[in-house]
């Protein structure tokens, strides 16, 4: 699997553990995380926004076809391994990831929330990370 993490600041340990786990999905090729231009901090609160870009792995298979009408023949087709539609449910499963907070056909979103309390101050600051999943790529091709 082809990994880029350059345009990620490294922040956000939601996303690290999502990274983690995409890492270990056979039908997932490659994974681009980036800094979302929406993060941001505030006194009391960080925003912390993050995008995933995942590819998806191609299966080729055959499929028969009849050339001209008559000729019967076969040509090689390529698919996708697994779709964006369908990660959600092997995301579901993982120990820390759970069920998305948003899911349609072209985006995965998650929303977490935690209160932080650094140590010698009273007063402590929440810290919420956004993570969306795209797929990226083209679509499954067919070829002769």
């Amino acid at each position: 699997m082809d990994v880029d993490i350059s345009g990620w600041s490294g922040e956000g340990e939601f996303t690290q553990t999502m990274l983690d786990h995409l890492k270990t999905v056979e039908q997932i090729a490659a994974v681009k995380v980036e800094d979302a231009p929406s993060s941001r901090s505030e006194a009391d609160y960080n925003f912390l926004s993050n995008e995933i870009f995942v590819t998806f792995a191609t299966v080729e298979r055959r499929q028969p076809v009849r050339r001209l009408g008559i000729i019967p023949g076969t040509r090689r087709v390529a698919e996708k391994a697994l779709s964006i539609a369908d990660l959600p449910n092997q995301l579901k499963t993982a120990a820390g990831i759970g069920p998305p907070d948003y899911s349609d056909d072209g985006m995965i979103q998650y929303l977490r929330t935690e209160r932080i309390i650094p140590p010698y101050q009273t007063r402590g600051y929440k810290l919420v990370e956004l993570v969306r999943i795209y797929e990226t790529g083209g679509k499954p091709y067919s070829g002769q």
